[in-house]
């Protein structure tokens, strides 16, 4: 692996001639803070080395231009939002979506010098599946150990500092930094707004050195709601480590006993909330508690190690992208009620991150240098599936075929490229299209056949669609590109509240069976030998309470009211 300091970059694509003029002007303050190369594979390698179950390769420049044109289809043509597009799953859970993504892959979407190609060129030829698999690399372990989060631990000892030594306090090394929320521009003068509850934590941004976040992934400062969340888990660590001091002082005797069991706990933690509360939430009913239950079909470590599927991370998983929206409910300054300062929309979201310079757009900065107070998250009207049921603005979007106006034109891609580059790698949907294309993931039809499923009809691949958009599916009808696909199953098979049986089969499969198979997850860890490790061993909420659901996680880190 190389030694180049490496900027990930959600969803997006950086060259490395681009990266090098970056780090050449403004030396990143974020590292990956942990050295890993772990393997991609194909969940279905026969699939994806069967001409019948792709996309077609030989008229490829045809099909590139259709599967643009797709793209620009399923798009929103304007920024309204109507009832119809709600689903029943609150917002906190596509972003939560993105941090996972975060936590367990990386390198997708950023264009390797080893491909020799990529989906910008208008003539590019998919790439043979094997060839993918020598080539391309995770970048990331898969094992949902929140790395990061941790990146390779605090320095608990002077004489051998970690990469990741500037992530943890001075004073309190096995605690995490905690960036502190302006009270002032950078010119020192009034921001408007009221404060949000409990008006005197202003502990509420993720660390920053010159704006830029100090964490172990920056895709973690992509966007507002995923640093809110990121902050959010630095803060669930320090409490934790304050319980552990608290209530079992048999394990706070030093620093690293102190460390590792307080690491395990919000490990632990994490992994059961994703599979019972974040999976549970977006799959079909029933899918988790039978793979829970009799093990997965699919999914299984390829000569002894565990691996990423690109069905999963360049497709099936890619289903929280029709989940955004255009605008969100976002505390009290910021929403759609008449008394608020402006509406959240999703350009300001990724304006207040340090890649927009804390509210400023590229190239000049923005008027503060951390995340000003009135920007702090109110976490409540973002978990509460009661208000998500009725279907309005404290809904995500379904997940569908419909995704929202501003994925065609996102402020913080592209600006370096020049046109139709600039273009492309601006709008979401097609990127995702062609990504599928050049990496030979196999059709919708052929993995609901391996799976078992019955794939959808021609009439159910075009219900509902605008006249427009079934004149640009009609070339993907008899194989239709897998990412569209699974939205469209969860639009006609699950009225978009929950990804379908092929979309549930691909994620939770990958998502179980990663944490299954990894020896220190929660799933293999025992107490006395019998009892599997669930939330009763682990730290409570003052009240008693366990930490059963994501809101009780972000009440213990102290960024939602209890």
């Amino acid at each position: 692996m190389s030694n180049l300091p490496f900027e990930f970059t959600h969803g997006g694509y950086i060259k490395e001639e681009t990266l090098r003029k970056r780090i050449a002007l403004r030396p990143p303050t974020t590292e990956a803070g942990i050295d890993v190369e772990t393997d991609f594979d194909y969940l279905f390698p026969d699939l994806a080395r069967n001409p019948n179950s792709l996309l077609p390769a030989d008229n490829n420049q045809d099909i590139i231009a259709k599967l643009k044109d797709l793209g620009e289809k399923i798009i929103d043509a304007n920024e309204a939002e109507p009832e119809a597009t709600n689903s029943n799953i609150p917002p906190v859970y596509t972003y939560w979506g993105q941090f996972i993504d975060h936590d367990i892959t990386a390198n997708t979407d950023r264009t390797v010098t080893d491909l020799q190609t990529d989906i910008t060129k208008d003539d590019f030829t998919p790439l043979s599946p094997d060839f993918v698999i020598d080539k391309l690399k995770n970048l990331r372990r898969p094992t949902f150990d929140l790395d990061s989060v941790y990146g390779d631990g605090p320095t608990l000892d002077p004489k051998n500092p970690t990469e990741a030594k500037d992530f943890y306090q001075q004073n309190d090394p096995v605690k995490l930094k905690i960036g502190q929320n302006a009270e002032q521009d950078a010119n020192g003068g009034p921001i408007p707004g009221v404060k949000i509850p409990p008006e005197n934590d202003l502990s509420r941004d993720l660390p920053r050195n010159n704006r830029i976040a100090a964490i172990a992934d920056s895709r973690n400062d992509e966007n507002l709601i995923v640093a809110q969340f990121h902050t959010a888990f630095l803060r669930f660590h320090n409490a934790v480590v304050d319980w552990v001091r608290k209530n079992e002082p048999w394990n706070a005797k030093n620093n690293k006993k102190l460390f590792v069991r307080a690491q395990n706990l919000v490990r632990w933690h994490y992994q059961w909330l994703v599979i019972n509360d974040f999976l549970k939430t977006v799959t079909t009913p029933k899918t988790v508690d039978s793979i829970l239950r009799y093990g997965p079909r699919f999914y299984y470590p390829r000569n002894g190690n565990v691996f990423m599927p690109l069905e999963f991370s360049v497709a099936a998983y890619r289903f929280g992208h029709s989940m955004i929206r255009a605008a969100y409910d976002y505390n009290r300054n910021f929403t759609d009620q008449p008394e608020a300062l402006t509406d959240a929309t999703f350009g300001l979201l990724f304006s207040f991150t340090g890649k927009g310079d804390i509210g400023g757009r590229p190239p000049g900065p923005g008027p503060s240098n951390t995340l000003p107070f009135n920007w702090i998250i109110e976490w409540d009207r973002f978990v509460d599936k009661q208000k998500a049921a009725q279907r309005q603005r404290n809904s995500a979007r379904k997940i569908d075929t419909h995704l929202a106006f501003p994925l065609s034109d996102l402020i913080n891609e592209g600006n370096e490229e020049q046109p139709p580059i600039r273009e492309l790698l601006k709008h979401l949907a097609k990127r995702n299209l062609l990504r599928g294309y050049f990496l030979s993931i196999p059709t919708g039809q052929s993995l609901a056949k391996k799976i078992g499923v019955k794939p959808l009809t021609v009439e159910e691949l075009k219900k509902g669609n605008s006249e427009e958009l079934n004149k640009a599916l009609e070339p993907f009808l008899e194989k239709t590109p897998a990412w569209y696909y699974v939205l469209k199953e969860s639009e006609v098979r699950a009225n978009g509240d929950s990804l379908g049986e092929v979309g549930s089969r691909i994620v939770a499969e990958t998502i179980i069976g990663l944490i299954k198979n990894d020896p220190s997850s929660y799933i293999n860890k025992r107490h006395f030998f019998f009892e599997v490790w669930n939330p009763s061993l682990g730290v409570k909420l003052p009240n008693g309470d366990q930490i059963r659901t994501i809101s009780d996680f972000l009440k213990f880190a102290g960024v939602l009211p209890a």
